[in-house]
């Protein structure tokens, strides 16, 4: 077995019988010992690292694997070499276990070991890719050559027949939905000529800036707003004036009346504690720097917001109805700092304390992402339906059956996006494109843009039409494939099937909330429609390019991290894997990997090898650094506990019930005139009038 992996990690990376490394990436360049600086030698211990994964045939392998000897006794680099050695250990057991457990990728497996050891003089591109893809990247087999048959099939796949439409669907949005979304908030990056007073923003919050950057950071975001960012590149603001916007066009064509305000939460997470208290005032400042907000109510919700939450109003509640003293679990699960799953559960779950303890209008919320507006006068002219007519569809809370023959709810509501620089061609425009088959680097064992084109046509590109089997009426099709914001659910949906996102999760949190109610019990699964026409125009490009260029390294890191997170997390869910990835594949599904060390280990150090390769040394140092620090923890953990995910979900998953029993409770108690209910509405009415800004101007 050990021959068959050299083998195959060579032809990646080197140079064999006359034919170049597949990868581009000719690892023994990078393998200098003699250079001696810190980027160096980072660089040749990923070069090491690669050239031991290829074992003895490799004529620089006794070398390397003194050079990683020699580099352990350094202990500067004890770390480094510790978390590439587990991954030599890591990448050789896991595939020897899956070898043996899975006829299919043995069978796999071979093909592919006979097929580097025979280097042909001429070879099919596609046909190598595909067999690397069914080792590595299965869920990617196949969708080069077979574009169109993959995507028509995908959508097959997706198909819902309608049984019963929604009788009683949403009917005026701006008073029965709540809108929701986040806000990532961090101290100033100033450069060494700068200082806290040389910020455009009033000496009261220089004062407090001062103190709170003495603080330690508790929490790392990828492109958090910075305190003092202009008011024409800060994304709360750009998002919020576009939804006030968006509902005054509303307003114009008859849809809301002249007199309504839409409700607006905002959680934000902050990175430095002391900013929980300063948030609430530095969001008003900016708002109102930004001409103000006229059609909306918002209210902001800190950590210290939803502990006030949990110790007034839930915690008393659960001791008094359900008579359980221990609630301390609550503040664990129940919060908007850390990881995003954390915030993107709370603006889901804060639609049902709202309907039960302040306004039972409100049946549904809906979570758009700051960096996204409605594109009005678009919406109108090519869907013929403005934004808020779009959630009128009896569609959103309707049952059928899927292709397989299940009964299936669809409580939850997903539209789409288009890029900014592409809305002139069409609304309908995939703002993801279908990706090179020019594939290079880390590209030969995970491409996930491939299967996210495919998703992306197949999913959130359909469109109904009278004469078509998916007419909108009788068939419609459900999304796998959401994006963070244009996504929401029925309030009874919610409180029934209680979905949630683990705390753990902190990349593609928003793939991730369905998979906690999969498959229910009840045999009607949870599902999201697919709306056409409810798009939403993607402007992050427009005014943070540098937030997204400065967020790059992080986002790859992340990415490998959601591949660990995935893989286990859907081990300790109570169906099987393969019934999962059935279901999530090619996209969502696609990071759910049955070797996730090999894959994430492999990403690394081939993309950072890219980067040096390329004489982007800044880069692949900067990869390296992140991604040992950030993985070397969760590999460590998965490594050393069996199941360390499981108590995890377990926990929270009680805590949610907890949450969504408690609330039928307060609202049977309500029911009843029930003085110990009616105090608790006093307390959250209290509450939420704290949270609310003041934005007129």
């Amino acid at each position: 077995m050990k021959e068959k992996i050299e083998c195959i990690i060579k032809r990646l990376i080197s140079t064999s019988r006359g034919k170049g490394a597949l990868t581009g990436i000719e690892i023994a360049d990078q393998f200098r010992p003699h250079e001696t600086s810190f980027k160096a030698t980072f660089r040749n211990l990923n070069a090491a690292f690669l050239i031991c994964l290829c074992g003895r045939s490799h004529d620089l392998y006794l070398r390397a694997e003194d050079y990683i000897k020699e580099l352990e006794k350094r202990s500067a680099w004890k770390s480094a070499v510790g978390f590439y050695s587990r991954g030599l250990s890591l990448i050789d057991s896991e595939i020897r276990d899956r070898f043996a457990e899975d006829g299919v990728f043995r069978e796999n497996f071979d093909k592919l070991y006979r097929w580097c050891g025979n280097p042909q003089d001429r070879f099919d591109r596609i046909e190598g890719i595909n067999k690397f893809w069914q080792v590595f990247f299965p869920e990617g087999v196949s969708l080069f050559e077979k574009r169109e048959y993959e995507t028509a099939l995908l959508r097959k796949k997706r198909w819902i027949r309608i049984t019963h439409l929604n009788p009683a669907p949403v009917q005026d949005p701006a008073r029965e939905i709540l809108f929701t979304s986040n806000v990532l908030l961090t101290t100033p990056t100033l450069l060494p000529s700068k200082s806290i007073g040389d910020l455009s923003i009033s000496k009261r919050f220089k004062d407090r800036l001062e103190k709170i950057r003495g603080e330690g950071q508790i929490y790392w975001y990828d492109h958090p707003i910075q305190i003092g960012t202009k008011t024409e590149n800060n994304e709360a603001v750009y998002g919020l004036k576009a939804l006030d916007e968006a509902i005054e066009f509303e307003k114009s064509r008859g849809i809301v009346e002249n007199d309504a305000r839409v409700h607006c939460v905002l959680s934000v997470s902050v990175t430095h504690s002391g900013l929980h208290d300063i948030a609430k005032e530095y969001l008003e400042d900016m708002f109102k720097k930004g001409e103000g907000i006229h059609h909306l109510w918002v209210y902001v919700f800190t950590e210290a917001d939803v502990c006030r939450l949990i110790d007034e109003i839930l915690v008393p509640a659960v001791r008094y109805y359900l008579n359980l003293e221990n609630a301390d679990l609550f503040h664990e699960v129940i919060g908007v700092d850390g990881e995003y799953g954390r915030h993107y559960s709370f603006l889901k779950a804060i639609s049902a304390f709202w309907n039960v303890l302040l306004d039972n209008r409100i049946r549904a919320t809906f979570k758009i992402d700051l960096d996204q507006v409605f594109p009005q006068n678009e919406l109108v002219k090519e869907s013929g339906a403005s934004a808020l007519e779009h959630f009128k569809t009896p569609l959103w809370g309707a049952e059928g059956i899927d292709e397989d023959g299940n009964s299936v709810k669809l409580g939850m509501i997903a539209g789409a996006l288009v890029n900014h620089n592409d809305i002139v061609h069409s609304i309908f425009t995939p703002d993801v494109r279908f990706p090179s088959e020019g594939i290079k680097g880390d590209e030969w064992v995970f491409y996930s843009p491939l299967p996210q084109a495919i998703s992306t046509e197949a999913e959130m590109m359909t469109r109904y039409g009278e004469s078509d089997p998916l007419n909108g009426h009788d068939r419609c099709i459900q999304r796998v494939h959401v994006t963070g914001g244009t996504c929401g659910i029925l309030v009874e949906t919610l409180r029934k099937h209680r979905p949630f996102t683990p705390c753990f999760i902190g990349r593609a949190e928003d793939q991730a909330y369905l998979l906690s109610v999969l498959f229910q019990e009840s045999n009607v699964n949870l599902r999201y429609v697919h709306k056409d026409g409810l798009i939403m125009r993607h402007d992050k490009e427009v005014f943070a390019n540098e937030a997204i260029r400065s967020a790059f390294t992080g986002k790859l890191i992340g990415d490998y991290v959601r591949i660990l997170l995935y893989s286990y997390y859907a081990r300790v869910l109570p169906w099987s894997v393969d019934r999962i990835k059935r279901w999530a594949d090619p996209f969502t599904g696609c990071f759910i990997s049955h070797i996730p060390f090999t894959v994430v280990y492999l990403r690394l150090s081939l993309k950072a090898a890219s980067f040096f390769g390329k004489e982007k040394s800044d880069e692949g140092l900067d990869l390296l650094k992140l991604g040992q620090s950030r993985l070397d923890k969760i590999v460590r953990d998965f490594v050393c506990t069996p199941d360390p995910l499981k108590e995890k979900y377990r926990m929270e998953k009680v805590v949610w019930d907890t949450y969504y029993n408690v609330l039928d409770k307060v609202e049977d108690g309500l029911k009843k005139d029930d003085p110990f209910a009616l105090e608790l509405r006093k307390k959250a009415k209290k509450l939420i009038k704290d949270c609310k800004l003041e934005l007129d101007v």
